[in-house]
């Protein structure tokens, strides 16, 4: 007889620079069970991103086809680009026995409890030591100008705001005691999750 657990829904949500990216790339390196989930979106690629492996990267009409023809699991707009999973890809990596891993904020988490089962869900709400830790974080990058900063940190807070809708709540001053407790919070999901093949057959021939 043996266990095997059933695939489900990980989201993980956060504000920018809380360390949401960080703790996905080192949950993927380290569990060969679940596989991230990679948007499209229509924003500009960076120069140290790879399409097809960090995003799709596609224009704006694909995607308004693509959501026209209802193809997208959930679709947000943040800071003016367009984000979206496809259904598709999700179910393709359910079937091959993956649990699936998504980076999102609050909105696309909200569209997935409304199309899977509680059961199928794990959710995970990240948050900054403090604003002010956050602030420095986001001003940190290089990447990002003033305005941009200061968008960020706007819809920082409103991300903020819907932590309550999520199953669990870490606040993340220490990246590796924070992946650490999620390895847990994961494990324990697993167990739950658990269906033991073949048991019928063994309670006939009791």
């Amino acid at each position: 007889m043996r266990n095997q657990f059933n695939p489900f829904l990980i989201i993980i949500s956060s504000p920018s620079g809380a360390g949401k990216t960080t703790l996905c790339k080192k949950i993927i390196d380290n569990d060969s069970s679940i596989i991230m989930s990679i948007s499209s979106t229509t924003r500009l690629k960076r120069p140290n991103e790879i399409n097809g492996k960090d995003y799709n990267f596609i224009t704006n009409q694909k995607f308004d086809e693509l959501r026209e023809n209802n193809e997208f699991l959930e679709f947000a707009t943040v800071f003016e680009n367009n984000y979206g999973t496809l259904k598709s890809k999700v179910e393709e990596h359910l079937m091959q026995n993956k649990s699936v891993l998504f980076d999102i904020d609050w909105q696309g988490a909200r569209q997935i409890r409304e199309k899977y089962n509680p059961d199928q869900i794990l959710s995970i709400f990240i948050l900054p030591p403090s604003i002010d830790e956050l602030n420095s974080r986001l001003k940190s990058r290089a990447q990002d100008n003033d305005d941009i900063v200061k968008k960020r940190m706007e819809g920082a807070i409103s991300e903020i705001e819907h932590f309550n809708e999520y199953e669990y709540v870490l606040i993340n001053d220490d990246i590796n005691e924070t992946y650490d407790n999620i390895s847990i919070i994961i494990e324990a999901k697993k167990l739950s999750s658990i269906r033991i093949q073949g048991f019928t057959n063994l309670l006939k021939n009791t």
